[in-house]
């Protein structure tokens, strides 16, 4: 295809004609169409210098630009499904929106990723001007970037880069033979219906399975239709399989029987993918025997072959691979530096034997540190033995040598992350509060150390889009692990007897408690954290055990209906407690009485979980700090008729409720809780109205009120909330002005009051004159020009048209 053809005829033509309609008339796709817009209108100078330039591409640069114009066709008809879409249905459109971000990543990966440069260097050395472009670039994102926030928003930057391009640390000849072989099996071999990957933990498995995932014929062969699932160790099967068997119908997820797949017959092509399955059995209940319908299978084990028809083996990587990846990883460059020492580099990347996760992992471990280090980590890694299917555990031991230099409280967070589940992700939120109760340490270094794990690898950051900035809460980022480094975990956690350990973890989920714990159950358990993973519990599933040490207690489970174990009453020191079910529907809680003797509870996290009625009688928690409702059902337990939050939370300072969509009021009684700093009531699709004294919150600092589409007004008892820095009324489609007395909010630095779309007109400037401490306003077009006009009463304020941003992550939850 000519360039002229794929650049500046009918594609682009047509394609910026569609994004320009949905910039004027879609209020769900408008960020990131006018985002394609810009970098579309960037890339044409670029092509236009290539075309006039009189270079003629090699046969792979073309093939390159030729991927990207399908990418672009692809987006033509994305565009058209957009503006196709009714606005209020909300579950297509929020679809539509994933798509959009996607086409906006692949876009954006293709301007400012190597294949721009390659462009640029064929013509007329223009590299200097992109490094300049590049510059501006990061001034600008430098400029948006404050404080501890910051930081955090920059590892999750780069996590999120090189999660796109690296996932699992190795790249280049050996994926690319890999990728070319797994995609034979698939698309040439009308005969094989279920393909493996097969490797041993670290050996990038999972990052050959997305690289084929995003694979431009891989996508067209299947139509873009592949399922990606983690089947981990302890798989909700039910769950797993309803959600195959909706994606092969393309109906929601749904109950499968034998019955209605005989009825089902074929469909168009689609690719599902199980990563990370651990057993056979599973396996075979996963696999559904469609025509026109395969199957991706990513394992450490090998299955046989009338299961799985053929198998790719990943092949570790070469000397040049593996030196490149050692060195980015400790270096920050592909190639050893001038000042190290060359042949003690080639001897530790020797030792690690060509597995891309221990490359990374202990290149990390080895940046900055000084030469005598190196020494005394190739002769530790020198006395293991080869890495190979038979000896996961020496390469735990080989991997335990990047934790070993880590200070002892940052080795302690990182043990830590082996009290959640596999292939979770652990709410940002949930560490923090855990780490701040139990190391002793106040929240900025718990940032602190949540970064060095991250600037070595050891743990990733993912982001909701407004992770990062100030007053973003933190359960909006979240934290993930590669399996490998939580097995680790658990292997340094699990030494020595088990009643003396410091953590005392399920490594997977069970139908019932570890048989050592019972056998052990007459002596104390000295735990400082103790995590539960379970399904359903009654009352007779526990047994007595005392826990006179435990600080912080994690319930993992997967059920309808859980009996709270009784031995909470034997835990006198909890200061944490965290309860996560993984089932699709809410948790009934029964043995709710246990509360009444948690006289140091601080923190209480409760997801996806029917929260029962409280009351002084039942749940007097007088130390609780911070209360957090994830996803619940709270209309029971929030009663304004026996409900005197002051009496049970007398010195509760922050209070989070998000996706709770049986939220319609909250208590009057709110408004007396003397001591509460942050209040968080997010995504409360039937929350209507905020109690008219919420003016009485004298300390409230923070308070969120963001996708709330049923709230219509605050009430003017705002004006009175002196300490108030942070407004957040984002996505409040609803709300139709801002009442004058905020204008009162001597304190308030920031507001976010994007995508409010009735909210057209504010208090006059007059009213609003007082708000000196004002620093930032996050608005739409519409309101834009009227904040403007307070700048020249307000010095430092500084006003930003929002870039719009959707949260999907919960879809998937």
């Amino acid at each position: 295809m000519a360039l002229n053809e794929m650049f500046v005829g009918e594609i682009v033509t047509e394609l910026l004609k569609q994004l320009n309609a949905i910039s004027h008339k879609s209020c769900f796709c408008k960020s990131s169409a006018d985002n394609l817009i810009t970098s579309i209108q960037e890339l044409l100078p670029i092509i236009e210098e290539l075309k006039y330039s009189g270079v003629e591409l090699p046969a792979f640069r073309q093939s390159q630009l030729n991927r990207f114009s399908e990418t672009l066709r692809g987006g033509i008809e994305l565009a058209r499904k957009v503006l196709e879409s009714g606005r209020w249905n909300v579950y297509k459109n929020l679809q539509l929106v994933r798509k959009m971000e996607k086409l906006e990543k692949q876009v954006a990966r293709f301007i400012s990723g190597p294949m721009q440069a390659h462009l640029l260097a064929d013509v007329h050395h223009m590299r200097f001007e992109t490094m300049e472009r590049f510059n501006r670039l990061e001034q600008r994102l430098d400029s948006m970037k404050t404080g501890s926030g910051r930081r955090v928003e920059e590892a999750v930057k780069r996590m999120e880069v090189e999660g796109d391009s690296n996932l699992g640390g190795f790249s280049g000849i050996g994926l690319e033979l890999g990728k070319d072989k797994v995609k034979k099996m698939m698309i040439e071999r009308d005969d094989l219906n279920v393909v493996g990957i097969w490797g041993i933990g670290g050996s990038g498995k999972t990052t050959l399975a997305n690289e084929i995932c995003r694979d431009n014929q891989v996508q067209s062969y299947f139509n873009n239709r592949i399922l990606f699932l983690t089947v981990s160790q302890s798989p909700d099967l039910e769950q797993l399989r309803a959600k195959i068997w909706g994606f092969i119908t393309g109906n929601e997820p749904s109950n499968y029987s034998r019955k209605s797949q005989c009825e089902w017959g074929s469909g168009p092509q689609a690719l599902v993918v199980l990563d990370d399955v651990w057993s056979l059995p599973v396996l075979e209940q996963l696999i559904f025997r469609v025509p026109t319908y395969k199957t991706l299978v990513i394992s450490r084990f090998k299955f046989p072959r009338s299961v799985v028809n053929e198998i790719y083996e990943v092949e570790l990587l070469e000397e040049d691979e593996s030196m490149s990846l050692f060195c980015r990883s400790a270096f920050g460059q592909n190639s050893i530096p001038p000042t190290a020492n060359e042949t003690l580099v080639k001897q530790i990347v020797d030792e690690c034997k060509g597995l891309p996760l221990a490359l990374k992992v202990i290149g990390a471990s080895l940046q900055d540190q000084p030469e005598m280090y190196w020494i005394n980590a190739r002769k530790r890694l020198s006395r293991g033995e080869l890495i190979c299917e038979s000896h996961e555990n020496k390469l735990l031991d080989r991997m335990a040598i990047s934790v070993e230099c880590l200070k002892k409280k940052v080795k302690e967070c990182f043990m830590d992350l082996g009290s959640f589940p596999e292939d979770k992700k652990i709410p940002l939120d949930v560490l923090v509060n855990m780490w701040v109760e139990i190391h002793n340490i106040d929240e900025e270094e718990a940032f602190t150390i949540l970064m060095e794990l991250s600037d070595k690898n050891l743990l990733t950051l993912v982001k909701d889009a407004r992770a990062g900035e100030a007053y973003c809460s933190y359960h909006e980022i979240c934290v993930t692990q590669h399996d490998v480094l939580r097995d680790l975990a658990l292997h340094l956690s699990n030494k020595g007897e088990v009643n003396e350990r410091k953590r005392l973890l399920m490594p997977r989920r069970d139908t019932e408690l570890p048989r050592d714990w019972e056998k052990n159950a007459d002596q104390p358990f000295n735990a400082q954290i103790v995590s539960v993973h379970t399904g359903e519990m009654r009352e007779m599933d526990w047994f007595r055990m005392e826990f006179p040490k435990t600080e912080v207690l994690i319930l993992n489970f997967c059920s309808d209906k859980y009996f709270l174990p009784p031995f909470i009453d034997d835990m006198p020191k909890l200061r944490a407690l965290i309860v996560i079910n993984h089932c699709t529907t809410e948790a009934a809680l029964e043995n709710f009485s246990v509360f009444t003797n948690l006289a140091n509870l601080r923190s209480l996290w409760l997801e996806k979980v029917s929260v029962p009625q409280l009351s002084n009688a039942t749940v007097p928690l007088r130390n609780l700090r911070k209360l957090s409702m994830v996803l619940c059902k709270v209309s029971n337990s929030l009663d304004p008729a026996v409900l005197d939050l002051p009496q049970i939370f007398p010195r509760l300072s922050e209070l989070v409720i998000d996706h709770c969509d049986d939220l319609v009021k909250i208590p009057l009684s709110i408004c007396k809780v003397n001591s509460l700093q942050s209040l968080s009531l997010t995504n409360c699709h039937r929350l209507r109205e905020l109690p008219s004294d919420l003016g009485m919150l004298k300390k409230l600092q923070i308070l969120r009120l963001s996708a709330c589409p049923e709230l219509k007004m605050l009430p003017p008892s705002i004006g009175e909330l002196v300490g108030l820095k942070y407004l957040d009324i984002s996505e409040c489609v609803n709300l139709k002005c801002l009442p004058k007395e905020v204008g009162k909010l001597v304190s308030l630095e920031k507001i976010d009051m994007r995508d409010c779309l009735q909210l057209v007109n504010l208090p006059t400037p007059a009213a609003l004159s007082n708000l000196k401490s004002l620093q930032r306003v996050i608005c739409d077009d519409e309101v834009f020009g009227q904040w403007r006009n307070l700048e020249k009463t307000v010095p430092n304020l500084h006003v930003q048209i929002a870039e719009k941003w959707y949260s999907l992550d919960w879809l998937n939850s």
